[in-house]
């Protein structure tokens, strides 16, 4: 017996699955995987693969949108041929893909490039923002634990005072890694 089999995914746990949900309820699906996960990559998200493994020939796989599933190419293509060596049909409800058909098949390929094409975009604009960010002055990470002072403080202490490892770290508040880090830099 086949099945309408959904698949909703939203990126982080302050989304609402509501709307992706009830859009495949109305569809007809009888199963639904739904998870809050990143959609970088698709074995990194373990509801979508136990959807991937349920699906039998003859089932349908109904999502929202394409990026639901796939945020790369990559990504899309490893999905669209498993489904296809599966023989499950996919169906994209927001963008009415059915790859069922020859032109299903065809709007799913462009709209794979075109979504690609989209996050290389935007990949851009955040490296050229980081990098006006980064002329500007601004730095990035986590703030130093220790000043460029207080390391070559560190240096003296452990050389001069013969301070352990510990002593150092418990001093300035730090853990022992720190202080190793602290020393190695200063012996560069």
């Amino acid at each position: 017996m086949t099945e309408i089999v959904g698949y909703a995914r939203v990126s982080s746990t302050g989304q609402s699955l509501d709307v992706q949900l009830d859009k495949l309820r109305a569809y007809g699906c009888q199963r639904i995987y739904a998870e809050k996960r990143s959609g970088k990559q698709a074995d990194s998200r373990p509801e979508l693969q136990a959807c991937l493994q349920f699906l039998r020939e003859g089932d349908t796989l109904v999502i929202s949108r394409l990026d639901r599933m796939a945020r790369s190419i990559l990504d899309l293509a490893k999905i669209a041929e498993l489904l296809k060596a599966k023989g499950v049909a996919l169906k994209v409800l927001d963008q009415a893909i059915e790859t069922c058909t020859s032109e299903g098949r065809l709007m799913f390929a462009l709209l794979g490039a075109f979504a690609q094409f989209e996050n290389d975009i935007r990949a851009e604009r955040q490296a050229d923002g980081i990098a006006k960010a980064k002329e500007k002055g601004v730095s990035f990470g986590r703030k130093r634990a220790l000043t460029p002072e207080e390391c070559r403080t560190i240096k003296l202490l452990r050389e001069q005072d013969k301070y352990s490892v510990p002593q150092l770290a418990k001093k300035f508040h730090v853990g022992p890694a720190t202080i190793y880090r602290a020393l190695q830099a200063s012996a560069e």
